[in-house]
């Protein structure tokens, strides 16, 4: 947890790290002006992909359980937490990077009465590029790509729409995918939802580097 006030940011690692990575890489050093200015409240936690996705020696099934036990575990106990840390009307705002941005936006498309809303850098967010052929219905409820085109429950899309803050962005350089930002992007416009798209350039590549430039400008700029 870092900062004293301001509405809460819940960080999702990148991949099979821990809570710390983003202190390991200079992210929150990157953020630390608007930490320090009460702007927002960091709280970062640990994934599960080593538990999931991305262990080569689980069963699909059992990852796909474990993904879901995820998300109950972020909506039961994480959202709770940070109420607790911040006050009942903190809004709380999801952000990742690579595997990470898959995470923060599914989470908020979810639950948009827990999660006010995201910041998805870099990200895939059809799950089938991790899953390695297997499917279920865990994989089809935790792959945005997939569930929001059939989403039409009205509340849930009204709820979704009034978020103001559901931002998606990538490079074009070295080992990002910018094609699946703007494959979402559509997804979202067909469902009316409002949304920021941002690509950059070709020297933005897939590293630390550019998530340490994006998640402070988006914060400082669309916050």
């Amino acid at each position: 947890m870092y900062g004293h006030y301001g509405f809460g940011l819940l960080l999702l690692p990148t991949a099979a790290a821990d809570f710390l990575e983003y202190e390991r890489f200079h992210l929150i050093d990157a953020l630390a002006p608007l930490i320090n200015a009460g702007k927002l409240k960091v709280f970062s936690i640990n994934s599960i992909n080593s538990e999931s996705w991305l262990n080569s020696r689980m069963h699909p099934r059992d990852k796909s359980l474990r993904h879901a036990q995820f998300n109950e575990y972020v909506y039961s106990e994480v959202i709770p937490f940070i109420k607790n840390k911040t006050s009942p009307e903190t809004p709380i705002f999801t952000s990742g990077a690579s595997f990470g941005a898959l995470h923060a936006a599914n989470l908020f498309f979810k639950n948009p009465w827990a999660i006010n809303g995201c910041i998805a850098m870099s990200g895939v967010y059809d799950l089938t590029a991790y899953t390695k052929g297997y499917w279920d219905d865990n994989v089809y409820f935790n792959s945005p790509m997939h569930y929001l085109q059939n989403l039409h429950d009205h509340n849930t899309l009204e709820q979704i729409r009034r978020s103001g803050h559901i931002h998606i962005l990538s490079g074009s350089g070295a080992y990002e995918d910018p094609d699946a930002s703007r494959q979402l992007s559509a997804i979202l416009n067909f469902k009316r939802i409002p949304h920021d798209l941002d690509i950059w350039g070709w020297d933005i590549e897939h590293d630390w580097p550019t998530w340490r430039k994006m998640l402070p400008y988006v914060l400082s700029t669309k916050f």
